[in-house]
């Protein structure tokens, strides 16, 4: 598969638009797709064709992937095959986002996991919303200094081995999820992944690299056996299984949740951290909860967002750095040292406020309301000059990762779910749960693991964040659903890559609304990034031209080449159905009917 169809009609309009379809069968979209139950349906913006400087890597106008009725797009096609799958059978966008979750901790376990957390943000046709955090705890014995070494030196518990591990949340939550809006059985939702992982799928040259380039943090744990036979990552070409793994998801469709966090997967996790050295126990399994949230939802130039709470930062991050922007009548053209001044200023302050005021809800006190105001917008945008200013007086002047995966599923009847999970680096803290077949996150990093130290991804966070047992660990993860001002679905998105998610995420929302780029546009377009600390404005290599780099020093900006973007995949509602893409940068594919 993929299967991608557009309706005979709309082949030559889509084509008009810069889209593609690779097949021209199958019935005119729903109605569903475009207006709600008993409402008009919006009008789709027009699309204008993007600009990027010459030496750019990525060419403006390559098509995104269009299908009449549905659509998912991923960090792995074949786990959004998995997601389709699952909506032929008749499931719904969370079924279908579940589906791909579990299809992911397969084929992509770089990222994709059960051994990590993540966040679900969904907006159902009928207007329901919901946010699921299952983000990973801090154990029971954990404690604010247990990276700290006597003689003052920081080491590398926080990132790798069993003392990195939080309590594993991805499970429960994509089970809560299921159980609360899905339409099929868990069991049903699940054989995709399941039989990814018994009888495997043919390894690519992506897969194997990815492995081979984490030989380090692997080879020292279980999974050494499983990725590394004979000291070698899988060849390209050939078929990769995971019994172990497939029996662990057996188990999970078959008992549901409690097997993973009160029966024989619980004992398999506490088994390996006792071999290990770690520190979860089978009471932190048995503790875990997934938390049911509220949205976040902030308007921007008359669209409306859904986004996810704190204690993901990235909502809040977004929106304040968004109402900052809304505060000019315009952004000024794309690429040019005025549109790279005006986000560069939004995001350095929003970052300001992410890395000192936000922290798990249930332990300190977060001031959401008031950072995501747009009264709070103007505030900040009067601290905001003509010329850069540096990030250490704005902390006390302006007024009170990177290896994650998201993905994007919209259903036939507008149902739209934004998901974001995460191991935190790449395979995790490289502990992996022999005999269950899974890596373990290495999540207690994006703690305050080091108090006034920078993490892994360069940011420097307040006591807010600091590890306390039972915790919810600060995250930059950003799913965001995006409506027209008509209040239909527009935009599915979000991003991996640390605290450039909030940025990238943001970039995308912009791309797509304010420069009215087509879908695959809006991803592949240069993008730039400042999270405050470094105090450094970070920018793809030739994603600006010399002349823009130049008035930027000018301007008292310090420069730096690199390290300026997250990967984003997302879903568009475009004429007749649906436009799916994944970030140029990354691997992964659409699909949809």
């Amino acid at each position: 598969m993929p299967a991608v169809c557009v309706a005979a009609g709309l082949a030559l309009v889509l084509a008009a638009q810069g889209c593609h379809s690779s097949a021209t069968h199958g019935a005119p979209a729903p109605a569903s797709q475009h207006a709600a139950a008993g409402g008009a349906a919006s009008a789709i913006p027009a699309r204008a064709a993007a600009t990027f400087p010459a030496d750019w890597r990525f060419a403006a106008g390559k098509p995104a992937t269009i299908a009449a009725h549905a659509m998912i797009a991923s960090n792995s096609e074949l786990a959004s095959e998995a997601g389709v799958e699952v909506l032929r059978k008749g499931g719904n966008a969370v079924d279908a986002a579940v589906a791909v979750g579990f299809a992911l901790a397969v084929t992509l376990p770089e990222a994709g996991n059960i051994g990590g957390g993540g966040f679900m943000v969904i907006r159902m046709a009928d207007g329901r919303s919901a946010a699921f955090d299952y983000r990973e705890v801090a154990p029971l014995a954990a404690t604010a200094t247990m990276y700290a070494h006597s003689d003052g030196t920081t080491g590398t518990e926080s990132v790798v081995g069993p003392l990195a591990v939080g309590v594993p949340g991805a499970v429960a939550g994509l089970a809560a999820a299921s159980k609360t809006f899905g339409r099929l059985p868990l069991r049903e939702v699940m054989a995709p992944a399941i039989r990814l992982a018994r009888d495997g799928f043919v390894a690519d040259s992506a897969f194997s690299l990815s492995v081979a380039h984490a030989r380090g943090r692997i080879a020292p744990y279980a999974g050494a056996s499983v990725f590394l036979p004979y000291g070698e990552a899988p060849a390209p070409g050939t078929r990769f299984t995971q019994p172990a793994l497939a029996r662990t998801l057996a188990l999970i469709a078959s008992d549901g949740p409690d097997a993973f966090y009160h029966g024989p997967i619980a004992d398999a996790i506490a088994e390996e951290m006792r071999n290990d050295g770690g520190i979860i126990t089978r009471e932190d399994l048995a503790r875990y909860t997934a938390v049911r949230r509220v949205p976040l939802a902030s308007t921007y130039r008359g669209y409306t967002l859904y986004t996810m709470p704190p204690p993901s930062s990235g909502g809040v991050t977004i929106i304040e750095a968004l109402n900052i922007l809304e505060t000019y009548p315009s952004l000024p053209p794309f690429g040019t040292a005025a549109y790279a001044h005006e986000l560069t200023d939004a995001f350095q302050r929003a970052f300001i406020d992410r890395n000192g005021k936000l922290g798990d809800p249930a332990f300190v006190e977060v001031p959401v309301a008031r950072l995501t105001g747009k009264p709070y917008a103007h505030e900040v945008r009067s601290t905001m000059a003509d010329h850069a200013q540096p990030t250490s007086r704005l902390a006390t002047t302006v007024p009170e990762g990177s290896q994650t995966t998201h993905y994007s599923v919209v259903d036939a009847d507008g149902n739209a779910v934004a998901t974001t999970t995460t191991l935190n680096d790449l395979y995790g803290s490289g502990v992996f749960v022999r005999g269950a077949g899974f890596f373990l996150n290495d999540e207690m990093d994006d703690f305050a693991a080091h108090p006034g130290l920078p993490n892994q991804f360069g940011l420097v966070e307040g006591p807010q964040n600091a590890i306390a047992p039972g915790k919810r660990m600060l995250s930059s993860m950003a799913p965001t659903i995006v409506l027209d001002p008509g209040g239909q679905l527009f935009l599915v998105t979000g991003g991996r890559g640390g605290p450039r998610i909030i940025t990238s995420t943001a970039e995308v929302i912009l791309n797509t609304i304010d420069y009215h780029m087509d879908l695959a546009d809006a991803l592949a377009a240069p993008r730039i990034h400042h999270q405050a600390i470094p105090d450094q404005l970070r920018y793809e290599r030739n994603g600006l031209t010399q002349a823009v780099r130049d008035s930027l020093a000018a301007m008292g900006y310090t420069l730096g080449e690199g390290q300026a973007t997250g990967t984003c995949a997302a879903v568009m509602r475009v004429p007749g159905g649906y436009a799916g893409a994944v970030d140029p940068r990354a691997t992964g594919g659409a699909a949809g009917y």
